[in-house]
């Protein structure tokens, strides 16, 4: 049986359930040789998943999931094999901010929609952690508002809907480019979301090649096996490694297993050693 990877998982240094220690104990439990961290616009649970990989026996990569400015939104990944993410930080510090800065705008909304909540509610959630959605819609799970974090979002803080603001964002090069400079490896998350047909894709994939791009995720949790073969094709086209993960937010997206997805997401061990010879 080859090696279960896993390059895609979040924890609560950005919007997971698990800490970063748990979510790498978690891992190991659940049998997987390798877990990539890949939180959002932060690294701060970086030391201590790779502190706990050491002790666990399990790889860690340390990584980062940056939202970039494109319609519909666009999600970089970065993997610092060689641990230079700390150079990333102060950039991402700033886009932390704007998060932050639209969190009170989501409740504001929430609130002129006859929900009653508060940000003192919602940051107690985040137990001391980067506010998000995620943790807003706790909360409105927890008032009865919604029964689920999912209904929370179709309904109301998924893009598109009601309650959604966007926030400030690097562009697609820039993004790449910080990652470059951090020594990381820049890569197209989940391509699926981006919502483009494989022709418009394959254009889009082109220049970002040009700015820098060094990958595209093409194994999903939420791909079909046509559109991973799909982004296989075009990864090879252009040049591009292959990465792949489940997206793993623990409880937060309780249907998602970590190195698994549904139960059929399979990202073969050979993706992490391409990776090393970027």
């Amino acid at each position: 049986m080859s090696k279960i990877i896993d390059l895609h998982t979040h924890t609560t240094a950005s919007d997971g359930s698990m800490s970063p220690g748990e979510l790498v104990r978690y891992a190991k439990s659940r049998g997987l040789a390798a877990v990539a961290v890949t939180d959002h616009d932060t690294v701060d649970g970086l030391e201590e998943a790779l502190s706990e990989g050491e002790k666990a026996g399990i790889e860690v990569i340390p990584g980062v999931e940056i939202s970039v400015d494109f319609e519909p939104e666009m999600h970089m990944l970065g993997y610092f094999l060689c641990k230079t993410f700390a150079k990333i930080a102060g950039v991402l510090n700033e886009l932390r901010k704007n998060r932050e800065e639209r969190n009170p705008r989501i409740v504001k909304k929430l609130n002129e929609m006859g929900f009653n909540l508060t940000m003192d509610e919602v940051k107690k959630e985040a137990k001391g952690k980067v506010v998000g959605r995620p943790h807003i819609a706790r909360v409105m799970v927890e008032k009865g508002y919604v029964n689920s974090i999912e209904e929370a979002f179709e309904k109301y803080l998924a893009d598109g809907r009601p309650a959604y603001f966007k926030k400030g964002k690097l562009t697609p090069e820039q993004g790449i480019q910080e990652i470059l400079k951090a020594e990381g490896i820049p890569v197209l998350a989940h391509p699926k979301y981006l919502y483009m047909d494989m022709a418009s894709l394959d254009v889009l994939l082109k220049d970002l090649k040009a700015k820098g791009l060094k990958g595209i995720e093409a194994y999903y949790v939420d791909n079909t096996p046509e559109e991973t073969e799909e982004f296989l094709r075009l990864a090879d086209k252009h040049g591009l490694i292959v990465t792949g993960g489940s997206d793993f937010h623990g409880s937060y997206k309780s249907r998602i297993e970590i190195g698994v997805g549904y139960g059929n997401l399979k990202v073969p061990y050979e993706l992490l050693d391409n990776l090393r010879c970027i």
